[in-house]
């Protein structure tokens, strides 16, 4: 425990040396900072005498070699990418813990049954690109054409172009093979409160929620004077908004209450362009809509609801239109039943669903047996103010050294 602990301290705190914003941290997916984030894990990688390599997508592997070279290897990693203004554990845990992970088998001279690869990924963060696990996605054969062509959220360049700045060529990751199956076990902070509220460390992820997603949604209205134009003749794009926001609100409810999985979040709500003025009725606002749910059924019911509001609310407030944009998905997927019940042998752990999107969606469906590790977070997630206790993530990371050793 003692270098488990250690090598988490030490990791962190290099890795968040870079890309500190503020409060928050910052580091874009295929930019120069988490490019030099990821040769941190490089350099403590090479440290510890791990083959490094790295794939077309810049995806990085670094191999603990096992017993059995021919069996499956076992990767457990995560990303270095964050949100705008982020917070110092999303995806950065999971590494500093892949990493504390061989360092113990490392110091103690312990070798696995079969090869762990400390494995990082690159763009996990889709607020960047319209388009979810890009990295991951790359890593297993699945990027296409159209992935390349999606634009950086603040720079508006494509992702190729990104890649390209990154010493990368795109046409080569379309072109990588899908590797042969094996394990994928990524630790990761929850993204909620439950575990802090239980009083628990750690629990095992049983599966990631999928996403329906409208990222530059607008709604249009009718510019006029706020003291001159009467109710019944406005086109507020606010108030229709208002409209959808508390509709949505309200079937949320109800599909909770019947039972199903459904997280529903308005957000970049935008009514400050330089159109708008204290003495207008606002003619425009931007908003992006983000459902989440455990079902396919329930987020294409939600979806449906989502465009019966809009016809009725335009129907009633004439003027107002709707225009929602391109529409990205995820899917939801179940994570491994065999390293749940591998995980929870020595230690009986909470078994829970993930709300958040995680590479380790990716690699289950791509017929990998991957699985996930929650560590307790306190004050939030994709914000400054995410907490995290060092100790949680080194018990983590130690039911999973016992449980790779059992």
């Amino acid at each position: 425990m003692t270098v488990i602990r250690s090598t988490i301290d030490r990791v962190l705190k290099r890795i968040n040396a870079i890309g500190r914003d503020g409060d928050g941290w910052t580091r874009p997916s295929y930019s120069d900072l988490e490019t030099e984030a990821h040769a941190v894990v490089a350099d403590e990688a090479n440290a510890l005498g791990l083959s490094v390599t790295r794939d077309a997508a810049g995806n990085l592997f670094a191999r603990l070699p096992g017993r059995d070279r021919t069996a499956p290897a076992v990767h457990v990693g995560s990303h270095l990418d964050t949100v705008a203004q982020g917070g110092a554990y999303d995806g950065q845990a999971g590494v500093a813990g892949a990493l504390a992970l061989v360092a113990s088998l490392v110091e103690s001279r312990q070798t696995p049954p079969v090869d762990i690869v400390v494995t990082v990924t690159r763009a996990e963060e889709s607020v960047w690109f319209p388009a979810s696990y890009i990295g991951s996605r790359g890593a297993l054969g699945r990027l296409t054409r159209a992935d390349l062509e999606v634009r950086r959220a603040d720079t508006g360049r494509t992702l190729a172009d990104h890649m390209r700045d990154q010493g990368l060529d795109p046409e080569a990751a379309l072109q990588v093979p899908p590797p042969n199956r094996a394990s994928f076990v990524e630790i990761h902070i929850e993204q909620g409160p439950v575990l802090h509220e239980a009083g628990e460390s750690h629990a095992i992820v049983t599966g990631v929620r999928g996403g329906l997603r409208y990222r530059t949604a607008q709604v249009h209205g009718v510019w006029a004077h706020s003291g001159g134009a009467p109710r019944d003749l406005r086109a507020d794009a606010v108030f229709a908004l208002a409209d959808l926001i508390y509709a949505m609100d309200a079937n949320w409810a109800d599909v909770l209450a019947a039972g199903d999985d459904l997280a529903v979040t308005f957000g970049i709500i935008d009514a400050s362009g330089p159109l708008h003025a204290m003495a207008k009725v606002p003619g425009q606002a931007g908003f992006c809509l983000d459902l989440r749910s455990s079902s396919e059924t329930v987020l294409e019911a939600a979806d449906r609801r989502l465009q019966t509001h809009i016809a009725r609310i335009e129907a009633a407030r004439p003027g107002i239109r709707f225009e929602l944009g391109p529409q990205s998905r995820s899917k939801p997927m179940e994570l491994s039943t065999t390293w749940s019940d591998r995980l929870t042998t020595a230690v009986p752990l909470r078994r829970m669903l993930s709300g958040g999107g995680h590479d380790a969606a990716a690699f289950a469906a791509a017929g990998w047996d991957s699985t996930m590790i929650f560590v307790r977070n306190w004050n939030g997630s994709h914000c400054p103010e995410e907490g995290m206790d060092p100790a949680d993530l080194a018990a983590a990371v130690e039911t999973l050294r016992r449980t790779l050793l059992a």
